[in-house]
């Protein structure tokens, strides 16, 4: 009997370690969580700085670009405000993306501004920016998979006992999800036929069409067998096989045959 206690004992004991692992696990990745997405807010912050800079510096050079410089005004304004709320959400992530997007037109724009180009301060802003994006890209990046591996833990089992019993819930990634957001840019070059226009990248429904049941993809589900054939969970239908048209025949040819007799030379009259 002593010894059924001593070992329902330190099978307790076990169970209680391994719960307080799982709990200091989940703690461990929910603080990572918090100081990546602390590097990404700061970059955040960083391009709010910048964008007003560069506003001016274009109106000085480019008066026409009116419509650009008070769209990623806007664009700015909006974000930095949802900025104020804190944390990652769908909503702030949307407007980051369209912010970015915004910024990005109006570099294009101004290369039809050859004075602005050369400008000292335009470059140093152009480059601060450059540097920020990139820096906010890689932070997304590290803060979606640290995002990736704390939702794991709080849907594995048995760590979801865990999870449910503090209440560790998922965590939200920074991505876009907004379809006009993941729409394309359509680009033409000459003849070249380009993406019909409202035709946008497919969504992450669209993509999971073809998976198993289990969630892996499944290379089967690929019709390889007609040309043309869309992947599985797009909705375009299949492009015709190309056909040929063979060329028209040729008229045969006809010859005349030369006449029977030869003619005959006569010699001039002396």
């Amino acid at each position: 009997m002593l010894w059924f206690f001593l070992i329902l004992l330190v099978v307790v004991i076990g169970l209680g370690l391994y719960a307080v692992s799982l709990y200091n696990g989940f703690v461990r990745s929910r603080n990572l969580i918090q100081e990546s997405w602390r590097q990404i807010d700061v970059e955040l912050n960083r391009r709010y700085d910048l964008i007003p800079n560069l506003v001016e510096t274009v109106r000085a050079y480019a008066a026409h670009e009116r419509n650009s410089l008070e769209n990623v005004t806007r664009l700015r304004n909006q974000a930095a405000a949802l900025a104020g709320q804190g944390g990652a959400s769908a909503e702030r992530a949307q407007a980051e993306e369209a912010l970015s997007g915004a910024v990005r037109g109006l570099m294009v724009s101004v290369e039809a501004y050859p004075d602005l180009k050369s400008n000292v301060n335009f470059l140093e802003l152009q480059r601060e920016l450059t540097a920020t994006e990139d820096r906010i890209a890689a932070g997304r990046r590290f803060y979606n998979a640290n995002v990736r591996n704390y939702n794991t833990q709080v849907e594995s089992f048995p760590s979801v006992l865990v999870a449910n019993m503090f209440k560790f819930e998922k965590a939200t990634y920074f991505e876009v999800n907004d379809q006009q957001m993941r729409q394309a840019p359509q680009v033409s070059f000459g003849e070249i036929s380009q993406r019909p226009a409202g035709t946008a990248e497919p969504t992450n429904a669209q993509l999971t069409a073809g998976t198993t049941p289990s969630g892996m993809p499944n290379p089967l589900a690929y019709d390889q067998g007609t040309p043309g054939a869309p992947a599985p969970g797009s909705f375009d239908a299949p492009a015709p096989a190309p056909t040929f048209q063979q060329p028209p025949a040729a008229p045969p040819q006809t010859f005349q045959q030369p006449p029977a007799d030869p003619p005959t030379y006569t010699p001039p009259q002396q």
